[in-house]
């Protein structure tokens, strides 16, 4: 694991609890985690958007990483930019600036598959032009943890805190193993959403092809011709008034049922 810059080794380490005590009990950081953990199996029943899953996944990470003030998750994706959710507000604009840079913890994490920590930013080598940037928003603390399912890399896990030195061994071994179910979590709910789009573009596909076999028929009824030759008019319209085939056909539609109306009203 790649520890970055953790301050002294030689100074204690405490970890705060949610109420401010610097040495929580066992069990307490237990419970946490655990909470966290029934919290991400309840995501796998749910039916909220990825954005919404992934938020949540954000704030369980906060409850389940001892010394934690916010975290954020960035996914990878080759063709598109990275997706960004933050429990916190200064969460989003710290790796909003890693992005940017196109350096930073976030960044390290999710390039090379490694734990990335680092208890004092603003001096930290690792990112020399990052640190002072988030040094100005009070974050002194890291944890980043890449998402990996097999040989996927998804991205990374970023837990952040306002204080020096926040994340001791036992904070980044907890993170290491709440980033494996989470890794989990969001490889499914970005399965679920590719196959809730794919199902709104076939529907979408099948109700376009529905319109212009409507515009198909009305120009046949109109003139007599086969249905290739009424496709290729739809066609010939949209060359010339510079509209998709789907457009041409559903203006067609709606002024052949105005017509239509129009006639009923006069009889």
């Amino acid at each position: 694991m790649n520890s970055g810059h953790t301050g002294d080794s030689d100074r204690a380490n405490p970890v705060p609890d949610r109420t401010g005590s610097e040495h929580p009990g066992t069990n307490e950081l237990d419970d946490d985690f655990k909470a966290s953990l029934a919290g991400l199996g309840r995501l796998a029943m749910s039916t909220m958007s990825l954005p919404e899953t992934l938020s949540h996944v954000a704030e369980f990470a906060v409850r389940a990483i001892p010394g934690a003030d916010g975290a954020g998750l960035a996914l990878l994706h080759p063709d598109l930019p990275a997706t960004i959710v933050a429990s916190a507000d200064f969460v989003r604009v710290v790796d909003d600036i890693q992005n940017e840079l196109g350096q930073g913890p976030s960044v390290t994490a999710a390039a090379e598959g490694i734990t990335v920590r680092s208890g004092c930013l603003d001096a930290d080598p690792q990112w020399p032009e990052f640190g002072p940037l988030v040094r100005e928003l009070g974050v002194h603390s890291v944890l980043s943890l890449p998402l990996t399912t097999k040989s996927v890399l998804l991205g990374s896990m970023n837990v952040y805190a306002h204080r020096p030195d926040a994340f001791d061994d036992q904070a980044a071994a907890l993170g290491e193993l709440f980033a494996v179910p989470v890794a989990i979590t969001v490889q499914n709910a970005r399965a679920l959403d590719s196959a809730v789009q794919l199902t709104e573009q076939l529907e979408k596909a099948l109700s376009t092809r529905a319109v212009i076999d409507q515009a198909i028929g009305i120009l046949i009824s109109k003139t007599g011709c086969s249905d290739v030759e009424a496709y290729d008019t739809l066609r010939s319209i949209g060359h010339t008034e510079h509209e998709k085939l789907a457009v041409v056909a559903q203006s067609m539609v709606v002024e052949a049922m105005k017509a239509a109306r129009t006639r009923h009203r006069s009889t």
